[in-house]
Formats: structure tokens, sequence, C-alpha cells
């Protein structure tokens, strides 16, 4: 009885002091303070200084992120360095925890990554689009998981030395770790298809469009009852003259969880994350990023098109410089140009670095002019493969479109980059994959295809092959 006495005693001094102080709020009510507190404005202008005065210097993601994977050992920063990044993920709805996802610009973002925090409700300081600035001295970079391939900024190591620990409250309260600016940038979100998505991708926000659930799932909520942890759903959408996949995973602490499932097609907007299983996954910050109210969408019709140009390159001599009539081979830098190679009597171009000894080998392989049919819907499409590559950052390859060109100067050209479905380093070699239904159309009365391969014959991390074939373009008839 006593002990009742003292709990209601108390549950009323607390209730009280809410009622006067106004300071307890629900956090779902909470409105995100603009204006930083004079401590924590000192403390970032202290840090403004330092970067302008060269005592802290600014490190972009990319780098913070390949400095890992040189090892992939869990290792403390000790470089006067900074991270400025945007806000992604929002921990408001409860879909993600003690954990946040910056990249490094608000509008055409180039890298992700997450940052694993030991504070809850941090969207309250760390809104979505929120500008923030870690100092990463003393601070560590791993993974939160191991093994799984995905580079996180924590606070310290946990006991077994190969995943990290959260940065605590400590650490960004007293030694002003993460110092966010006054600007809260609206994020642009970038617009992929499904087939694009790929681990360069975690940590971004993303939306894609033509995107819907199945009616297997109608009826079906966002979070399953029956999942303690989280829930999986497949999305589909549209791409080209099939359907493509991918996961959205929603955690059972989600508000909107109990939320039913849209049953039209439309548009979703996201943050790419990779789950306990370490698959990649499309994860929500809130019910108001999903727009599906629209007709679900329906493939092109492989039927209502024909071939406008097709080159199987089944006459290619195996080992010997590309020379297929009408295509123009050209070396930009160094002395490789692209090859034909033939393996298992399938034929293909290749174009590689491999004991050139040149620094550096840029190759271009173009295609004969093809015609366009005015006012018809084109597109291109061919298959790719790579084999020893390390570094597709560096050991590239880009596919452009070209209406000026001459036949002969590809130089004094205007090239137009295409958005390619291309491998990395982690595809498999020699496997050929599709690189997508890529529109060609409104490009004058003629284009050519250029596809420019960047390698390094004094590097042998730089010295990957790719390899190309079944180039079609498309007309809808």
């Amino acid at each position: 009885m006593k002990l009742m006495k003292k709990t209601n005693r108390l549950f009323f001094i607390t209730f009280v002091s809410c009622l006067l102080s106004m300071s307890c709020v629900n956090q779902h009510d909470f409105e995100v303070p603009m204006i930083i507190g004079n401590e924590e404005n000192s403390a970032f202008n202290r840090l403004l200084d330092s970067i302008n005065n060269g005592t802290l210097m600014i490190k972009n993601i990319n780098d913070i992120k390949a400095d890992f994977f040189k090892s992939r050992e869990v290792r403390k920063i000790n470089g006067n360095y900074v991270l400025k990044g945007y806000v992604t993920s929002s921990d408001e709805t409860g879909n993600f925890y003690k954990e946040l996802y910056v990249q490094d610009k608000p509008k055409n973002p180039t890298a992700g990554i997450k940052v694993s925090l030991n504070q809850v409700s941090s969207y309250n300081q760390f809104n979505f689009g929120r500008e923030i600035y870690i100092k990463l001295k003393g601070l560590y970079i791993g993974e939160t998981r191991s093994g799984d391939n995905n580079a996180a900024i924590g606070g310290s190591v946990k006991s077994g030395r190969t995943e990290l620990a959260p940065i605590s409250e400590n650490q960004i309260k007293k030694f002003n770790h993460i110092l966010r600016s006054r600007k809260t940038e609206e994020i642009t979100p970038l617009n992929l298809k499904f087939s694009e998505i790929g681990e360069k991708h975690l940590g971004m926000f993303l939306q894609v469009n033509n995107v819907f659930f199945s009616d297997a799932l109608k009826g079906a909520s966002f979070l399953d009852p029956k999942d303690d942890f989280s829930t999986e759903r497949v999305m589909q959408s549209c791409d080209g003259f099939e359907f493509s996949e991918f996961i959205l995973e929603t955690s059972s602490f989600a508000i909107f969880g109990a939320s039913p499932l849209p049953t039209g097609g439309g548009y979703i907007k996201g943050v790419i994350i990779k789950n306990y299983n370490r698959k990649l996954r499309f994860t929500l910050n809130s019910l108001s990023d999903v727009n599906m109210n629209g007709k679900k969408c329906q493939p092109l019709n492989i039927n209502d098109f024909e071939e406008a140009f097709f080159e199987d390159f089944q006459s290619s001599e195996d080992h010997t410089d590309f020379a297929i009539s009408g295509w123009v081979n050209f070396n930009e830098e160094g002395n490789e140009f692209w090859t034909e190679q033939v393996f298992k009597n399938n034929g293909y171009a290749e174009f590689s670095g491999f004991k050139t000894n040149d620094n550096v080998n840029i190759g271009w392989l173009i295609t004969p002019k093809i015609n366009i049919l005015l006012n018809k819907k084109m597109f291109l499409s061919f298959q790719v493969a790579q084999h020893h590559l390390e570094n597709a950052k560096k050991n590239t390859l880009e596919v452009f479109v070209s209406s000026d060109f001459d036949g002969t100067n590809v130089i004094g050209a205007t090239w137009i980059k295409l958005p390619a479905f291309l491998p990395n380093e982690n595809a498999p070699w020699y496997q050929f994959q599709d690189a997508g239904l890529i529109d060609v159309s409104n490009f004058g009365e003629a284009l050519y295809i250029g596809f420019k391969s960047v390698a390094y014959g004094n590097d042998s991390q730089l010295d990957g092959a790719y390899m190309i074939d079944d180039v079609k373009v498309l007309y809808q008839k």
C-alpha cells in the first residue's frame, strides 16, 4: 500500500510539473527547432572557423568509405577531418532507430553513409534535410554488422573488435562530434528504377515511379502483425518490356505499420539501407512519401517494336583490334583499342588496360549512323559484363549518344551521357547483364551510340575489362 501511494505521488508531481513547464509534449507533436541554442551556435561557429583556417578539413563521403574498404577493418579516425552532409532519414515515425543516414548533397548526391548513434527521437535535432557536420577525429569507421559491406561511422568498437558501437550521447553533446547548421535544405530525391539501385545508393534518398503492390497483397498492411521485428513487402515497377522488383522493409515500431498497402500505382520515396540479412532494402520515413492513387502501369509490349539497328558481334575474330565495318574504334589516350573477342562461339567487344604499360587508356567504340524515325519512341538496349574489375569509379565504362558526330571527329562531337545499368566490381565476372531500356528518342534525324572506357595499364587494380554484346536500337511501330 505504501509503495502504491508513493508511486501515485510521484506520478502526480510529474504531471503537475509538465503542466507548469509545458515541457512534456508528444514527440509527434514536436515542432523541429530551426534556431539552434547559444552554446551549440558557439560550437558550430568554432567549427567553421577551424575549417576556414585549415585546422579541420572537409572529407567527402566517398573518400571516407574508400578508406574503410582498403582494409575492411574497424578503425579509429585520427585525421582532423569533418564530414559535411544532409540528413535523409527520420525516426519521427519509428521506422528508424538509433541511426542517421546522410548524403553528400541535397540534390544529385554521389554518396551516402550510415551514422550509428545512441540517441532516440533524433529527428528533433537532426531533422530530414538538415545540414550537419561530423567531426571525425576520435570516431570510428567500420560496419555495424560485420561483413555487410556497409561502411558506417560509430563512436567506439564493440568487444569483438569487428563491429562498431554507436556514437554516445556524451560524444554528441559534450564533445560536439555532430553539429547542425541553421540550414534545412529541400532534399530532391534521386529518380531511379528498381533495376538501377545498387550498393552505391546506400543512405541516399530515392524516388521510384510506376510502383505498385501486387493484387495478392490486397487488404494487407505495411506491417504483418505476426512479425516481431520487421515486415518485408515486394514492390513492383514497370521497367521496359518487363517488371522489376524491390523489397520495402517496415519496422514493427513504425506508427504507420497498421496502415493498409495502397492498391493503385504511383511513386514511392525512401532511403536505401541494408537489413540484418545484409540485403538492400527500401525504407520509408513516413507515409507522406507514398503516392499510389493512380492506375497500375503495364510494361511495354515487345511486339509493338522493330529493330532500327542490331549488332551481335558474331563476325568477330578472337583477340584482334575491333574492325567491324561501319564502327569507329578510337583511342583518345594510350595505345589500346577496343578488341574483338570470341568465347564459346559468342562474339563480343572488349576494352581493357591489362599489360598495355600506359598510365591511362581511354577508348571509344562508336556505332554506325542510326537513322531516326521522327515522332517514334526509340530505345537502346545492350548486354554488358566485366572481368577483373576492382574499382568501377576509376576503371569506368560510360555510354553516350550524339547527333552531330561526323563519323571521324570524336572529340569535336557533342556527346550526351545515357543512364545505363552497368556492372560494378561486385558483378560476377564474364556474366552478361541487361543494361536496361534507354530512351534515345528526339535526337534529330540520326544518332550515334558511343561506348567510352577508361583503364590503367600500369595499375593492376585499374586494368579490368568491360564487355559489350547485342547492341540494339528499337523503334515503336
